[in-house]
């Protein structure tokens, strides 16, 4: 009899017990129902996509560039130097001063040249009148001789002493001729066009040859000379542009390649590239310049870094296409620019078309399968 009882309450438990777990079971697919209709809801809403949510991807100019530095340089400058040794008697530029060619800027002292100069002349006048003399001995002889006078051993040593006070007379005279040029030496004058950047000596002082006085440099051509590693130089062009910058000179300076030097520096196995500049009359020698070489210019399209994500190392975007939002793959290419708002732009090289709208913010509130309306009106590129 107890036996039987407690079987009656081993059903009735499992009875309680399996009437439970249905409950719980009708619960559990209650709740998941209304998830999914509240999921459904949610993907049923529309959203309404402005300029700060959605954009239009677009092409842009974009500049591939190298990077280049260096001190301005010009290309024609003189370093004036005494020819001859002598005391500088006068020097009439200073730094800063505009000099033409061959302006007189300095004198030396020419009193020993003028004494040199009038010895070597009375030299050549002596000389001129022994060969005068010889040259009036062999005409008279060479007569003499054909008259039977004297004999053709005589007429050869006319001769010969003809030809050798013609030769002093030549050696002397070009005496004469070095003097002049010493004398004129002794006047300083600039070699080009200019201005005086720097004076080596004053007035007063003696000088030797070959001694520098000023140096004369010429603003109008002034150049650019930067360093660059052989991987750089293979990748410009002779007459490729650029955009240099200096200090305390807006805007930017436009430049060109005008050479590239054959060798490379022992030292550090840099190239040197020479780029010239515009004449600007806020340029000066030795200011330091940088700036970049345009290496190619194209049109790309272009999108903000922002709309970017990754997956799985795939880089993607949101694309809106039929008023919903789906991921696409994209391929990026290197940074583009910055757009208006200060943020990097990146070259998309596939996955994206000339037209088509992505959300601005890939990490935002948009998620794949959202239905949104693009304003179009205000959505911007």
């Amino acid at each position: 009899m107890k036996s039987k009882t407690k079987w009656i309450a081993l059903a009735v438990g499992l009875t309680v017990l399996g009437g439970s777990i249905g409950r719980a079971i009708m619960n559990r697919k209650a709740q998941q129902g209304e998830l999914a209709q509240s999921a459904a809801t949610v993907q049923s809403e529309v959203m309404v996509l402005g300029p700060n949510d959605a954009i239009k991807v677009s092409s842009q100019p974009f500049s591939r560039t190298l990077p280049v530095s260096g001190s301005l340089t010009a290309q024609r400058s003189a370093i004036v130097k005494a020819k001859v040794a002598a005391e500088l008697l006068t020097l009439l530029v200073r730094e800063g001063d505009k000099v033409t060619a061959g302006q007189v800027i300095g004198q030396l002292d020419a009193q020993e040249f003028n004494t040199r100069l009038q010895q070597a002349s009375q030299q050549a006048a002596s000389a001129k009148a022994q060969w005068q003399i010889a040259q009036q001995t062999l005409d008279n002889n060479q007569a003499l001789v054909k008259q039977g006078f004297i004999s053709r051993n005589a007429l050869d040593t006319s001769l010969s002493n003809a030809a050798a006070t013609r030769a002093t007379f030549d050696a002397a005279q070009a005496a004469v001729d070095l003097a002049a040029k010493s004398l004129k030496d002794t006047v300083v004058r600039a070699p080009i066009n200019g201005l005086i950047s720097q004076r080596f000596v004053q007035a007063g002082e003696r000088v030797g040859i070959d001694a520098r006085i000023v140096e004369v440099v010429d603003l109008s051509t002034l150049e650019l000379q930067a360093p660059l590693s052989q991987q750089d130089v293979t990748q410009i062009k002779i007459g490729a542009t650029a955009t240099l910058h200096i200090d305390g000179i807006e805007p930017g300076l436009q430049a060109r390649v005008a050479r590239i030097n054959p060798s490379a520096t022992a030292d550090t196995r840099a190239v040197m590239v020479y780029l010239s500049l515009t004449a600007n009359p806020a340029l000066r020698q030795g200011l330091y310049a940088q700036g970049q070489i345009t290496l190619d210019k194209r049109d790309v399209l272009a999108i903000p870094s922002s709309a970017v994500t990754k997956d799985s190392g795939q880089d993607q975007v949101l694309r809106i296409t039929k008023g919903k939002v789906l991921k696409a793959k994209v391929t990026l290419g290197p940074q583009a620019g910055t757009g208006s708002d200060g943020k990097p732009l990146l070259e998309v090289i596939d996955g994206l078309q000339l037209g088509d709208h992505i959300a601005r913010n890939a990490s935002g509130t948009m998620r794949e399968g959202q239905a949104v309306r693009l304003d179009i009106a205000n959505t911007q590129p």
